[in-house]
């Protein structure tokens, strides 16, 4: 959750705008901020050989559990599921921000309406749609073949801030587009299990969290959030927006399935999503920008390599070799294009 609660949304800095820390490659929800300051009182401190196992291992079992209930149990709900997510992130930073120093940093946050209307709001309406379609991508394809797809995160986010004229182009990061852009391209030539629609909901998906990402960038320019700050006032809007989509999209056949699924899976699936997000906020403190990239990376091949393992998912050669140069491009993105 990320809050990519039902993946880890990839959080891609923008780049050659200004320089800063990197934040965590994470599947989501967890939410990225436009700066990382830090809260008002001093966070615990949770050493990097520590944490970074930690937010690995949360990251990878969101996805897998996940998968696990949209293909093993049949709940074939994203909708629902993205919006149970969001609404336990809700309650959950509410009950952090009374009883810890973690949600210190909504202090520096003045929010009104007009600031909520111009900003949150559309950041939050991007949100959603990326999350469920992020979601619904796991219904026809493998979670090996979206790991490899979401490389192409940083390309898209790279050319829409083009667009927007908040990072100027240059040959260096235009051969590194065409490197991530080439791996990618041939894992979707080596898969073997090719779903159109699967891939056109996942290109979308990725549109939307780069979308995203660059309205940060520009409406929250400067904004003193963390990814636990950040979740504190996304998670409700977008619960309230999927609120609105659920019935016209699921109605009410994953409220029918709920006593099949039961109570224990439903509130550890979303406790694990919430934590990845608290998990994050230490990550961001401790790691620099080297690490946590290649913290990322090493999660993403290990993803890959669990599902081939444990899923009996068909990774081809083609598809190992272009994902080797995606990833190697994306660690030049993030190492000398990005911050």
């Amino acid at each position: 959750m990320n809050p990519n609660p039902e993946e880890e949304t990839e959080s891609i800095p923008l780049t050659s705008m200004k320089d800063g820390e990197a934040e965590p490659s994470t599947s989501t929800p967890t939410l990225p901020a436009p700066v990382s300051a830090p809260a008002a009182k001093s966070k615990p401190k949770i050493s990097t050989a520590v944490i970074i196992p930690i937010w690995m291992a949360l990251s990878v079992s969101v996805i897998l559990y996940n998968n696990y209930l949209y293909n093993t149990l049949e709940f074939k709900f994203p909708v629902f599921l993205v919006t149970w997510h969001l609404t336990f992130a809700t309650i959950g930073t509410r009950v952090l921000q009374r009883t810890t120093n973690l949600l210190d940093g909504t202090k520096n946050v003045n929010m009104n309406k007009d600031m909520f209307l111009r900003s949150i709001l559309p950041i939050g309406l991007l949100f959603s749609g990326s999350l469920i379609l992020s979601n619904s991508a796991y219904l026809y394809l493998s979670i090996s073949y979206i790991q490899m797809l979401k490389a192409f995160n940083a390309v898209a986010v790279l050319l829409i801030s083009w667009v927007f004229r908040i990072a100027e182009p240059n040959r260096r990061l235009g051969l590194i587009v065409c490197m991530i852009s080439f791996g990618v391209a041939m894992t979707s030539h080596g898969e073997m299990k090719f779903n159109l629609l699967g891939f056109i909901i996942q290109a979308a998906a990725v549109c939307f969290e780069a979308s995203r990402l660059v309205m940060i960038e520009i409406l929250l320019h400067g904004m003193k959030m963390d990814p636990l700050v950040s979740l504190h006032y996304y998670a409700p809007v977008c619960a309230l927006i999927n609120l609105v989509v659920l019935p016209f999209t699921e109605g009410l056949a994953p409220f029918y399935q709920l006593a099949r699924i039961g109570p224990l899976i439903l509130i550890s699936n979303a406790a694990i999503a919430f934590f990845l997000n608290v998990a994050a906020v230490f990550l961001v403190g401790v790691g620099s920008g080297l690490i946590l990239t290649l913290a990322g990376v090493l999660k993403d091949i290990l993803l890959v390599t669990a599902t081939v393992a444990f899923f009996s998912a068909q990774v081809t050669l083609l598809q190992v070799v272009g994902y080797s140069i995606a990833l190697a491009g994306l660690v030049l993105f993030r190492t000398t294009g990005g911050k």
